[in-house]
């Protein structure tokens, strides 16, 4: 039953713990991945490992897929609390397919990376840093959004506990005018370094590419296809 007393200008979702989500950017270290966002040229690259693991110690499972599409050319990974990622990526597609029926178009990157922040920063979504991107008729995007809801456009962005070995193999190799080709070889390349010395991070790779033409998300098993690109 609705508290009738209740001040009506009070969000109703409050955590019971106040202190629960202080520690959010810990959580996120400790959980473990690699995910990376590159804005190239003529499309976008998202690339993610596979693994998910309990404290960085333990791999829970194997085949995990951290890219979720959002909308026909936006998509965002999964990075931290899985569970907090699943429920924040299901409010984020029903506000983009809302926003779609009542205007008839979609949504561009930069709004849903703002909607995305404005989730981070007011619900219940535990240990979140995911990132967002896609494209629009403004031309190539890529954000992140931190745990306190915290969004920032960059070229490019890694999330998760592999980020600093995967931001030393992009530094040394993101390039300006990058194709789209080019961005997913170095992409690869940084997953797979992360995986070498991450133990959150590792079982493979996913890519997915963003274009004009389509949203396309392939699964490896293994690197191999770094040495294939």
């Amino acid at each position: 039953m609705r508290d009738l007393n209740a001040n009506p200008y009070e969000p109703e979702l409050v955590p019971n713990d106040t202190n629960a989500f202080k520690n959010d950017s810990d959580v996120v270290t400790k959980t473990g991945t690699t995910t990376i966002g590159i804005a190239a040229e003529n499309g976008v690259v998202i690339a993610t490992d596979r693994r998910a693991s309990l404290g960085g110690r333990f791999v829970s499972n194997k085949n995990i897929v951290k890219v979720e599409q959002i909308q026909p050319h936006t998509a965002m990974t999964l990075v931290g609390s899985v569970g907090g990622a699943q429920d924040f990526i299901k409010q984020l597609r029903a506000e983009a397919s809302l926003y779609e029926a009542r205007r008839h178009k979609d949504m561009r990157v930069e709004e849903i990376a703002t909607l995305a922040s404005n989730f981070a920063r007011r619900g219940p979504f535990a240990a979140i840093n995911p990132i967002v991107g896609g494209l629009d008729d403004t031309g190539t995007h890529v954000f992140t959004i931190d745990p306190a809801g915290g969004c920032i456009e960059d070229d490019y962005a890694v999330t998760g506990s592999g980020m600093q070995v995967a931001h030393g193999k992009l530094e040394d190799e993101y390039h300006e005018d990058i194709t789209v080709e080019d961005a997913k070889l170095i992409a690869s390349k940084a997953i797979k370094a992360a995986a070498e010395r991450d133990t959150g991070s590792g079982n493979g790779l996913v890519l997915c590419t963003i274009t004009e033409d389509e949203l396309d998300i392939q699964k490896y098993a293994d690197y191999q296809i770094v040495d294939e690109l």
